[in-house]
C-alpha cells in the first residue's frame, strides 16, 4: 500500500483482551456516577474524567443529539409442547398482526409450531425468512396484552443474571419515549436530568431522534474482513426539528455531538453527500469502518464495546484505529467498566481519513 492509502484492516485488528471482571453486571450505584475517558484534541491525548464533567466539553452553540428510543419488554419465555423451555425475542411489528422475531432453540420456531407463554396464550411461527428471522403471531391474546403480561426486559447476553426491578429504570434513558428497541442506547444511560440541564446551561442545544436498536448490535463480526459482514438492519426516524437543528448548527459552525453509536448511524444514514440530514423515517444497514468519511457528526460520546463488533469499528473510524485501541488498553489498565452498564468515552477529535 502507498503511504496515503493504508492497508485495509481485518476483523482481528479489532480484538483486545478484556478481563471478565471488567464487564459491568450492574449499573453504577447512582445514575450519572460513571467514569468518562476523554480522548482529547491532540493525538494520543487522554484524560480520566467523570460523566458529570461532560458539559464542560461543550461550547455554546454546540448541538447534542440523543436517541429517545425505549426498550420494549421483548423477551418471552415459554415452553414447547414437550414441556422443554423456549425463548422468543420480538423485534418489531410487520404486516397485520405479525411480528418479526428470533428465538431459541430454532426447532421450536419452525412454521406451525407454538410456544406456550401461559394462561392459554401462545406464540405461533408463521414463516421463516431467508435471513433466519421468524414471522410470528399471537394466539389467545393480542400482542399488546401478551407483551404486557409475559414480556421481560431483554438485558444483553453478557449480563449473566435475570432483570430486576432496578433494571426497569436503569436500562432506560431518562428521556426514553417511544417503545421499539431490544437494547438500550447505552451512552444515554449516563445522563441525568441534572447533566442535561447543565448541557443547556452551557448554551448547547439538544435534538431528539429515534433509532430502534436491534439484537445485531451484540453480534460479533465473524468474517475475516469487516466488509463481508452482513450488517443488521435498524429502523430510525429523524424529526424535522432535529434535521433543522443539525442544519442550524452546521450553518453557525458549531459541533454536532452524537450521544451514542446509534445516533451516528441514524444521522449518517439520513445525510446526503453535502451533510444535509433529511427528516423522515428510514432503515439503515450502514457499516462504518476506518476510512469512512463522516458527513454530520463531529464529536462522540459512547460506551466501551465488544471486541470484533461493528460498534468498535465505528468508534475506530471516528477516533482512529490506533488511538481507539490504545484507549481501550488504557481503559483496561485503569479499571474502567465495560459494555452496556459500563463507563463512557468521549471523543473530541475526529480522526482524519
Amino acid at each position: 500500500m502507498t503511504a496515503d492509502r493504508p492497508a485495509p484492516l481485518h476483523t482481528a485488528d479489532f480484538d483486545y483482551d478484556l478481563p471478565p471482571a471488567l464487564i459491568a453486571q450492574e449499573p453504577a450505584a447512582k445514575r450519572g456516577a460513571s467514569r468518562m475517558l476523554v480522548l482529547g484534541p491532540a493525538a494520543g491525548e487522554r484524560h480520566d474524567r467523570t460523566i458529570a464533567e461532560f458539559p464542560s466539553l461543550l461550547d455554546p452553540g454546540d448541538l447534542i443529539v440523543i436517541n429517545t428510543t425505549r426498550v420494549r419488554h421483548a423477551r418471552l419465555l415459554g415452553t414447547r409442547p414437550s414441556g422443554a423451555p423456549a425463548e422468543v425475542l420480538l423485534l418489531h411489528p410487520v404486516a397485520g398482526d405479525r411480528w418479526l422475531a428470533m428465538g431459541k432453540p430454532g426447532s421450536a420456531l419452525r412454521p406451525g409450531r407454538r410456544v406456550t407463554l401461559g394462561a392459554g396464550v401462545e406464540v405461533e411461527t408463521v414463516a421463516v425468512r431467508e435471513d433466519g428471522l421468524r414471522e410470528v403471531t399471537f394466539v389467545g391474546a393480542d400482542a399488546a396484552a401478551a407483551i404486557a403480561r409475559f414480556g421481560r426486559l431483554p438485558l444483553p447476553p453478557y449480563i449473566r443474571r435475570d432483570p430486576t426491578d432496578g433494571d426497569e429504570t436503569r436500562y432506560q434513558t431518562v428521556y426514553a419515549e417511544r417503545e421499539g428497541s431490544v437494547a438500550a442506547p447505552t451512552a444515554g444511560l449516563h445522563f441525568t436530568p441534572e447533566v442535561l440541564a447543565a448541557v443547556e446551561a452551557r448554551g448547547a442545544d439538544i435534538a431528539r431522534i429515534d433509532l430502534e436498536v436491534g439484537p445485531g448490535t451484540f453480534k460479533p463480526v465473524e468474517e475475516a474482513t469487516p466488509a463481508d459482514h452482513p450488517m443488521h438492519e435498524e429502523r430510525y426516524e429523524i424529526p424535522a426539528a432535529a434535521a433543522d437543528a443539525v442544519a442550524a448548527a452546521r450553518a453557525r459552525g458549531a459541533r454536532v455531538w452524537a450521544i451514542g453509536t446509534t445516533v451516528v448511524r441514524a444521522l449518517e444514514s439520513a445525510a446526503d453527500p453535502s451533510g444535509t440530514v433529511r427528516a423522515g423515517a428510514g432503515e439503515t444497514r450502514l457499516l462504518i469502518t476506518p476510512g469512512y468519511r463522516f458527513r454530520v457528526v463531529d464529536r462522540l460520546l459512547t460506551n466501551f464495546h465488544l471486541p470484533r463488533s461493528t460498534l468498535l469499528m465505528l468508534v475506530s473510524a471516528f477516533a482512529g484505529h490506533a488511538g481507539t485501541m490504545a484507549a481501550y488498553r488504557h481503559a483496561v489498565t485503569a479499571g474502567y467498566r465495560f459494555y452496556s452498564y459500563g463507563d463512557a468515552m468521549a471523543v473530541v477529535r475526529r480522526a482524519d481519513v
